[in-house]
């Protein structure tokens, strides 16, 4: 279970330089933020952001904004860029459900959702980040040729998901039902926190590529 409540955490992260604090006002102007024209790459629900710093260190040439909506947490991904800095990385909080009012249509090249919460309860299914209605807003923001990757340990999740492709307009390009014994959708695969607990405890992990 995600930390909620930090004392201070707010305070912080409202002081914090690598946190976009009105980023409805970077829609359609992403790249003026970071200064260059490289492509822009999210994740949603990053947690305490080790995917997303690996990934972003990694790949200079991408610029990557993280969206966590729990200040808590959101607040271990702003220490660990106070130790090591990366000018090519910044966090916004924020809900997801907010995602088209910050991003201008076509803006984002990849979309990332990793380890999401199941919601298991039928009546918010549609809070599920892979649902539907949240693929309906990813096809808003998300460049023509964009791809979007989930990964999760959560199989009735992973399901939920395949499901809704179709009934959305998408299509699955690749899919394992066991990543890291997976030979062609391992390579260069980045662990989060959650799957490195996960994957400690036996558990597989699901993911997929999408695309339109």
């Amino acid at each position: 279970m995600r930390l909620r409540n930090i004392a201070g955490s707010r305070e912080k992260i409202a002081e914090s330089s690598f946190v976009v604090h009105k980023p409805w006002e970077q829609r359609g102007k992403w790249r003026e933020l970071f200064k260059n024209d490289n492509p822009i790459v999210i994740e949603i629900g990053m947690g305490k952001g080790k995917f997303l710093h690996e990934l972003a260190a990694a790949n200079p040439q991408n610029n990557y904004i993280g969206i966590e909506k729990y200040s808590s947490v959101l607040l271990r991904a702003i220490q660990k860029m106070e130790e090591d800095e990366l000018p090519n990385l910044r966090f916004i909080r924020m809900d997801a459900e907010g995602l088209t009012g910050v991003f201008d249509k076509g803006e984002v090249e990849k979309i990332y959702l990793n380890f999401s919460d199941p919601w298991p309860k039928e009546r918010h299914a549609g809070r599920r980040l892979p649902s539907r209605q949240f693929l309906e807003r990813y096809d808003q923001v998300l460049a023509p040729d964009g791809r979007l990757e989930f990964k999760t340990d959560n199989r009735e999740l992973f399901d939920f998901a395949l499901d809704e492709l179709s009934e959305a307009g998408w299509r699955a390009e690749a899919v394992t039902y066991d990543l890291h014994h997976d030979d062609a959708m391992l390579p260069g695969n980045i662990m989060t926190e959650y799957e490195e607990r996960f994957s400690a405890m036996g558990n597989p992990i699901c993911k997929y590529i999408i695309c339109r």
